[in-house]
């Protein structure tokens, strides 16, 4: 079934999305207008019952293709105060899909790809590892502050994972406070990727934020819903923190359509958001299919919390693979227990569970995707919407060899926070790396839109 029962305009709906959408004939036409639109199914949309409205549909329809390179086209006309810096940040779960896909490196990959986008225009291409980095810390110290309060706030714990808008989506559209107070405040890697870009990276070009073009390439197509949040916009700029999510496969698409082997693309140095300094080996955080903030949030609980140092975490599977649990005892007794929820199917069960008040965890790492972040639907798709289960698993392969970076080790994030956000615990910190979440009221005109 598609994504809702609902009756069906497709007439009306199409008409409302192209008008929106289309140009007004203005603009001249270039080597560009002939990309193809984005081919986005509902089935691709994790995003569930009733959630899209109207102008949303419209606003998402705009986030493809022709968008970049509309950006990209204007940057060749003389009228320099139109012209934009476009700067792209790629997600690391992006990475392995255009190793595995084209028999590269994970390093070669990430440096033919930023090679790549260069040669179309973009000024830089970055790595949003380092706004994970930002995730996990604030995500870490927020879980112990939950638990230490634990007995005095109802909604203390369990903690719920934030990184997942697919998940988020569903929680704030679908659920009630009852959930969504328990979710993280902290943004995810994407949105903290953008107040990067837009706050720290403009402020050290002198440039203003809404003279930047920030494109973020990531694994599913619920990323560009979540760009679009109404708290992840500088009002002060009119300027959104991202202004466009691309999916790994629509990058594709542009290589396949501009005839480009990904082989034949030079390789060059991705960008650091630091001087001119240029990004190094491609690492990773803990977790095999994700940002792993459950391994993360776990170590550092146990040590915070218990003075106990984890050095391996042992994952238990329970009614499948996608649903597993992981136990921290002292002294003969339980005092940690977290579990991994992948896919609509565990998240509900996992639900049903908080609402009959029989829930046993502390925390969830949540992601809508089954199989984590890897198995994004904008990635390791065949042709007709099924995952390309061989591609996914050299993915997987690929993602377990990047070496293991620390959050805490990284020595620009502890920088970062004395010198841009003025101190971890600052007004300042909180108002750049958090945001709240809470159940949205459905509007009634809430509509199917047939993309």
């Amino acid at each position: 079934q598609e994504c809702s029962k609902k009756q069906k305009n497709d007439d009306t709906q199409s008409t409302s999305v192209d008008a929106l959408s289309s140009n007004d004939g203005s603009e001249e036409k270039n080597e560009f207008d002939t990309l193809a639109n984005a081919k986005i199914l509902l089935s691709d949309c994790l995003a569930c019952d009733s959630c899209m409205t109207l102008e949303e549909g419209a606003r998402v329809f705009q986030q493809n293709q022709k968008e970049f390179f509309r950006v990209l086209n204007l940057n060749t006309k003389c009228d320099t105060s139109k012209h934009k810096v476009l700067a792209v940040s790629i997600c690391p779960q992006s990475l392995p899909y255009f190793a595995a896909k084209f028999n590269l490196s994970v390093n070669e990959a990430a440096k033919r790809l930023c090679g790549f986008l260069k040669s179309l225009g973009v000024h830089y291409v970055f790595d949003t590892t380092i706004a994970a980095d930002f995730s996990i810390l604030e995500s870490q110290r927020e879980f112990v502050q939950r638990y230490q309060r634990r007995n005095q706030e109802e909604h203390a714990l369990p903690m719920f994972a934030s990184a997942c808008p697919g998940w988020i989506r569903y929680a704030e559209r679908v659920l009630t406070n009852l959930v969504t107070s328990h979710i993280c405040t902290a943004k995810s890697p994407q949105q903290i990727m953008g107040s990067l870009v837009k706050g720290y990276f403009a402020r050290q070009q002198n440039l203003s934020p809404d003279k930047i073009f920030h494109v973020v390439v990531a694994p599913c197509y619920d990323k560009k819903l979540e760009a679009l949040r109404e708290d992840f916009y500088t009002a002060l700029y009119n300027s959104p923190e991202v202004d466009c999510v691309l999916t790994s496969g629509e990058i594709v698409q542009i290589m396949e359509q501009k005839n480009v082997s990904m082989k034949d693309v030079t390789e060059v140095a991705v960008d650091s958001l630091f001087d001119d300094l240029k990004e190094g080996d491609v690492v990773r955080h803990e977790g095999k299919r994700s940002d792993g903030y459950l391994e993360h949030i776990f170590k550092h609980a146990a040590k915070e919390l218990f003075g106990m140092d984890v050095k391996e975490i042992t994952y238990k599977a329970l009614k499948n693979k996608d649903f597993q649990e992981v136990t921290l005892e002292k002294d003969g007794e339980t005092v940690l227990r977290f579990a991994a929820a992948y896919g609509f199917r565990n998240i509900q069960n996992m639900v049903l569970k908080l609402k009959k008040g029989k829930f046993l965890y502390h925390f969830v790492e949540v992601l809508a995707c089954p199989g984590g972040c890897l198995n994004g639907k904008g990635q390791a798709q065949t042709e007709d919407g099924k995952p390309d289960r061989a591609l996914l698993a050299q993915m997987e392969e690929v993602y377990t060899a990047i070496p293991v970076r620390l959050p805490e080790t990284n020595l620009h994030v502890q920088k970062m926070y004395q010198d841009w956000l003025e101190g971890m615990d600052s007004r300042k910190a909180q108002d750049t790396l958090h945001t709240t979440y809470s159940a949205v009221t459905q509007s009634t005109s809430s509509l199917d839109i047939k993309w």
